[in-house]
């Protein structure tokens, strides 16, 4: 499992959002937000920044290239 499915999967769990509501927020299926968790599909750009927002986040720490949240 990849760093950026391992971040996402946390902060998804931290901030009680469920597949379903966060692939709405996407404009994803849910199973396209469980295959971006385990690691077997990868986001764009675009998507990063949007999830930046979501979380608080920076694209970094998503990637988990720091630990640091901003």
């Amino acid at each position: 499992m990849s760093k950026f499915s391992e971040k996402l999967k946390e902060l998804r769990k931290k901030y009680r959002i469920t597949r379903l509501m966060l692939a709405k927020l996407l404009y994803f299926t849910v199973s396209v937000v469980a295959l971006c968790e385990n690691g077997q599909r990868e986001c764009g750009f675009d998507i990063l920044l949007k999830l930046d927002e979501i979380f608080d986040t920076s694209t970094d720490h998503l990637i988990g290239k720091t630990d640091y949240k901003n």
